[in-house]
């Protein structure tokens, strides 16, 4: 029988937004000489079950080319996982990272930047504004379980309410969220609940639910805070902002508004190190079983 030599890559999962493992969002993070099949990227990370699988290949001296796949569909823009990335390259691979050198990836979504500071990992990511629901989608009250104040849209539905404690009690619907009708271009439905902070220490509280691109709720979002850091700034007479994603795992994340841009810090943590073993060039070329 021919025999085939399988092909070998190290994987890490990191835990991003958190200080401590079992905290924050794992995002497995997959480095690449080469780009695999997509087909096949897309199965690892149906098969790794986290919010994120990341990818990525050298793009140019202190550059990559990176991409992001939830379990059933790549997205086009990820923070958490852009952290967990620089993490490992500067952890783990030994690329240099200063708040003056920080890190380039080049992304569907442009050129993202992750820089050093201190102890936390700084994101560089571009501004969503958000503006007035007119028509929020029918059911979106019935799929949270709880009536907002009011309803905003940038790329996700922004639905506020007046209490931090009635955002931790949510328990959505995530058939009915994954139902919500989205007209946006490539929209998919997903829901920010959000609140004025009540501890003293955070500004802001949020809550993120995305069951219909396979992540029901999403620990910690980096991208989240692209538009709620817009849309807090202006009540808040504030740009930089200390905000807590109160999922069950949790996460803190220092924001400042800069203009047309939002930088998202926090910490990170590696979780694991591990191997994965996949098929010869040969097999992984041809198309996956339906």
């Amino acid at each position: 029988m021919l025999q085939h030599t399988p092909i070998r890559l190290t994987t890490y999962t990191v835990d991003a937004f958190a200080e401590r493992p079992f905290a924050g969002n794992p995002a497995v993070v997959v480095p690449l000489e080469s780009w695999l099949p997509d087909a096949l990227m897309q199965a690892m990370a149906a098969e790794h079950n986290v919010s994120e699988t990341a990818f990525f290949v050298p793009d140019g001296p202190g550059q990559w080319h990176l991409r992001w796949f939830t379990p059933r569909v790549e997205v086009p823009i990820c923070g958490h996982a852009t952290l967990a990335t620089a993490f490992v390259l500067a952890t783990e691979m030994g690329a240099p990272l200063e708040a003056s050198a920080p890190l380039r990836f080049r992304t569907q979504s442009g050129i993202l930047t992750v820089a050093r500071q201190n102890d936390r990992y700084v994101l560089d990511f571009p501004v969503m504004q958000p503006s007035w629901a007119h028509r929020p989608p029918p059911g979106l009250a019935a799929a949270l379980g709880a009536v907002p104040r009011e309803v905003w849209k940038a790329r996700d539905w922004i639905c506020l309410f007046d209490s931090a404690d009635t955002v931790r009690a949510l328990t959505p619907d995530h058939g009915l969220i994954a139902a919500l009708r989205d007209s946006t271009p490539g929209g998919s439905a997903r829901v920010i609940a959000t609140a004025a902070g009540d501890d003293g220490v955070h500004d802001i509280v949020s809550r993120y639910f995305a069951a219909r691109v396979g992540v029901n709720e999403d620990p910690v979002t980096g991208m989240a805070h692209t538009q709620l850091l817009p849309f807090w700034a202006k009540r808040l007479g504030r740009t930089a902002l200390v905000c807590r994603q109160a999922s069950a795992r949790g996460g803190t994340l220092w924001c400042e508004l800069a203009g047309e841009r939002v930088r998202i810090g926090g910490h990170a943590v590696l979780y694991s190190k591990g191997e994965v073993r996949l098929p010869s060039e040969r097999l992984i070329a041809e198309p996956l079983p339906a």
